[in-house]
């Protein structure tokens, strides 16, 4: 059984947007993001993606468009070396209560029950509150904050709800060279 590792997509990933990011000019992998994801896909540890994108409900972008910044999104990732297993997303609203947006633990659930994965075995790695609130939420044997996007304001919230991340990392390529080498005993 491979190990597998969450990750947020807006801010861990790409560059986040207070406006959304609707559509795939907007965008932006950020630095050594697509460097990150090759590292964990060579270490032989799934990849999947587990983001919020309520800017469909919001009618700010269309279900299809997501699906077309995500194929593009895993195509650069696979140019560059790496591999996104799958992408989990909630489209809804926050008002409306599913079980999939995060900080509940659907998305996660979904990707256990698709791929059989244990989740003491598994991380999150996000730059929100409700990214570390969702892998606990879950059961996930790790969580990294990133500082990254909305990052150092989560760091904050988290610490104010007495919520401690297990790692706290620069960026999503400092969070994976630090899970690798706790992995193997060098850190």
């Amino acid at each position: 059984m491979k190990k597998c590792v969450f990750l947020d997509r807006d801010g861990v990933i790409n560059r986040d947007s207070s406006h959304y990011i609707k559509t795939r000019a907007e965008f932006e992998f950020l630095p050594g993001s697509i460097e990150a994801i090759r590292r964990l896909h060579k270490s032989g540890r799934s990849v999947i993606v587990i983001t919020n994108q309520s800017a469909i409900h919001r009618k700010l972008t269309t279900e299809d468009e997501v699906r077309r910044i995500h194929a593009m999104m895993q195509e650069n990732v696979q140019k560059g070396g790496g591999w996104i297993e799958d992408i989990f997303f909630c489209p809804h609203h926050p008002d409306e209560q599913c079980a999939c947006r995060k900080p509940k633990p659907g998305l996660i659930q979904s990707a256990v029950e698709k791929y059989a994965l244990v989740l003491e075995d598994s991380v999150m790695i996000g730059d929100s509150a409700k990214d570390i609130q969702c892998a606990i939420n879950a059961g996930c044997g790790r969580n990294i904050l990133v500082r990254t996007g909305n990052g150092i304001l989560a760091e904050r919230e988290l610490a104010d709800q007495g919520i401690f991340p297990d790692r706290i990392a620069a960026d999503l390529l400092d969070a994976v060279d630090w899970l690798l080498s706790e992995e193997y005993g060098k850190d």
